[in-house]
């Protein structure tokens, strides 16, 4: 599998705050309970939640294995954030492509930004983890701050679970394939379905001997015409006749 090129998403505003889960998605939130579960600061988690809506994330990269962003401080001093997660394999690629191209609504359901669960649990037993686990998301920031996550980069994850909320490609993107590597190696799948298969190659038929040519050659008679000699006429069709005797008695030796 190709790398696919990353995507820059502009900074979220300041956002007010909504009662209920942070993510509104079921796939958004296995995301955060990924990041919750991992945490042993929760103060963190709540700081970061706060950045997240006061909209101090900068400008979002998402490429393969790797999320970034720039986190502004309550005092004003600026972090370089990123977030990474471990890609999956040209196997797992293969196995997770397979259980797409099983249903047909699983792409259309992808295409209409919607992460099927079935998809995902049928990919989780075919040892595909497209959803991260505890200790998946590795948080990585220059601040002084050991926790792991610090609060910039609990706040990275806050806003990408928004993301993923909008566009469950984002998490495909994440894990090391880009949409339209997933859509061309989906219709490359189902052109070679319908494509006929090839005709058998057969071996090739010996042909039919030649007649046996026996007895001397027939003598012509050629009826008189008006200004042709019929003698010499009778002449030149014996050698012809003769060459093509020679010829056939040759080719049948062959045989």
């Amino acid at each position: 599998m190709t790398t696919p090129a990353g995507i820059g998403f502009p900074a979220f505003p300041v956002t007010a705050r909504k009662p209920g889960r942070f993510a509104r998605t079921w796939w958004g939130n296995a995301w955060l309970r990924a990041m919750e579960d991992t945490s042993l600061d929760l103060a963190q988690l709540k700081r970061g939640r706060k950045f997240a809506y006061a909209g101090l994330v900068g400008p979002i990269t998402v490429s393969a294995g790797r999320i970034a962003a720039q986190v502004t401080s309550d005092d004003g001093e600026v972090y370089h954030t990123v977030v990474l997660v471990d890609r999956l394999s040209d196997a797992q690629w293969r196995r997770f492509l397979d259980e797409v191209a099983d249903k047909a609504g699983h792409l259309a359901a992808l295409l209409d930004r919607d992460m099927p669960q079935d998809l995902v649990e049928a990919a989780a037993d075919a040892d595909v983890p497209m959803l991260p686990g505890i200790g998946d998301l590795q948080p990585e920031c220059d601040c002084e701050g050991f926790e792991l996550p610090c609060t910039h980069a609990a706040a990275l994850c806050f806003q990408a679970a928004w993301l993923l909320d909008a566009d469950p490609f984002v998490l495909l993107l994440l894990r090391g394939l880009g949409q339209d590597d997933l859509t061309d190696e989906l219709r490359r799948r189902a052109a070679a379905r319908t494509r006929p298969a090839p005709a058998p190659v057969r071996d090739p038929q010996p042909l039919p001997p030649l007649p046996r040519v026996t007895g001397p050659p027939r003598r012509l008679v050629v009826p008189p015409a008006p200004g042709i000699d019929a003698g010499e006429l009778a002449a030149v069709a014996a050698r012809a006749a003769e060459k093509a005797r020679n010829l056939l008695s040759a080719s049948e030796s062959e045989y």
